[in-house]
């Protein structure tokens, strides 16, 4: 404090008491419900200006400290961060009335955050753009042309060579080395990684520079920050803990990567063959035509390089996760790693490879990767939603601009559900849960 000129230091108090004094205002306006209105009980422990901020902040990780409030309050309570309002939900039903109904589109938006802003070109990504006709636009165009069960089977050729050519990475290293240790999370993150970009970028690429690695792994990690600004907007300019920086610098490695790639397909666009045509890039080229759509307020280009670039963290971090949660699990378990060894014995013996046309069969494998789902889901808690207006859930009056969690790795431990929770257990899929539809169908 000796460091600031004297008439600051003597209008500091008065500063921050003008700021209590309207956070004050503020919490009466929000959360001051309407007669006869039911409301969420809050989490206790909430700091003035802060809100629950000092409690998600240790080192234990989110969805605990959430899930053990749970316990506490209820599947279904709020909390601050900072001048936010939280619901947190942690039972299936009531997620389940998050989104079907009218609710469902109440609680279509995304919150904004300044790891969206500076890595999803100022959301343009549609996975975390508002709800509105650029989020529906752009959910048809990945819907329809591609994620299309047609265009992944397209590709199909292309997620077998990355495999084969992983697996036979590791078998000449194991020959030239004799033993040696793998670590199966950055291998399983190699492959899924180099599989995401042939697919985005063309079957050309046979490797992925080290430095592209490198820069979606910082970019997975920001894009999970949340920063001191995205719970108190005014502290935006003081940039603490240098995130924004790092997401700038991260977001302008990914660019020049992403506008790279993006040229190069400009410039052979007229020569290629149908077969490299069936990247997304290219795809996108042909969607957008090089135009600029004035009423989005996005540029083709940037259009084509965040759409790539959202597809690229939803299909790398995200399985990388899940086989390596597969893998440990079937180690922690020999009866189930024996159990899907003998099925594959049935199924495809030691002649040949896995394909893909033979996943229909390996139904116990597939019960693996659903009880692996279960227990590790990528996301513990699904990415934030914001209601758009008033809404009731569970019975209760929820404000609009509401921020809504749902703590699926509370509701995937439920034990009024899952007998014995904890427990690794495929077989629940094929006795009591088969039935159980992992697409989401039965929330319509």
């Amino acid at each position: 404090m000796e460091f600031l000129v004297p008439p600051l230091i003597t209008v500091l108090p008065s500063i921050f008491a003008f700021l209590l004094f309207l956070y004050y205002i503020h919490r009466k306006s929000t959360t001051t419900p309407a007669a006869n209105k039911r409301s969420p009980p809050e989490a206790g422990g909430a700091w003035p200006l802060i809100g629950h901020l000092r409690l998600l902040s240790g080192h234990e990780p989110t969805h605990k400290v959430l899930g053990a409030l749970a316990d506490k309050h209820g599947p279904i309570f709020t909390i601050r961060l900072g001048v936010h309002r939280a619901l947190v939900v942690s039972d299936s039903e009531i997620a389940k009335e998050c989104f079907t109904g009218s609710n469902d589109k109440v609680f279509s938006n995304r919150p904004k955050s300044r790891a969206v802003e500076h890595l999803s070109y100022n959301y343009a990504n549609f996975g975390f753009s508002p709800y509105g006709p650029y989020w529906r636009e752009m959910r048809k165009i990945a819907t329809l042309e591609l994620l299309s069960n047609h265009r992944l089977a397209m590709l199909s050729h292309v997620r077998e060579s990355v495999v084969k050519e992983s697996v036979k990475k590791a078998y000449e290293i194991w020959v030239k080395k004799g033993s040696c240790l793998v670590e199966i999370k950055r291998w399983f993150d190699e492959i899924t990684l180099k599989l995401t970009v042939r697919i985005i970028a063309g079957n050309g690429r046979k490797e992925v520079d080290e430095s592209y690695l490198e820069a979606f792994r910082e970019f997975s990690e920001l894009m999970g920050v949340f920063t001191a600004a995205d719970a108190i907007p005014f502290l935006r300019r003081l940039d603490l803990g240098g995130y924004e920086n790092e997401m700038k610098k991260t977001a302008k490695k990914l660019d020049d990567m992403l506008q790279g790639w993006l040229d190069e397909h400009k410039q052979r666009k007229t020569s290629e063959t149908a077969e490299a045509k069936k990247d997304f890039m290219n795809v996108m080229l042909e969607i957008l035509d090089g135009g600029t759509n004035e009423a989005l307020n996005f540029d083709a280009d940037t259009i084509n390089k965040a759409t790539c670039l959202g597809l690229t963290l939803g299909g790398t971090d995200t399985t990388t996760t899940t086989l390596t949660w597969a893998v440990a699990s079937l180690l922690n378990n020999p009866q189930a790693l024996k159990n899907a060894q003998e099925e594959l014995q049935i199924h495809i013996g030691e002649q040949r490879q896995v394909e893909e046309s033979d996943i229909k069969n390996l139904v116990y494998i597939q019960a693996i990767v659903k009880e692996t789902l279960r227990l590790y889901p990528p996301a513990q808690l699904l990415p934030p939603r914001e209601n758009t207006e008033d809404c009731i859930i569970g019975g209760h009056h929820i404000p609009s601009d509401t921020r809504l969690f749902v703590n699926l790795w509370k509701i995937h431990r439920d034990p009024q559900v899952w007998p014995k929770p904890l427990e690794f257990r495929p077989e629940r899929f094929l006795t009591t849960h088969k039935d159980v539809d992992l697409k989401g169908k039965h929330l319509t």
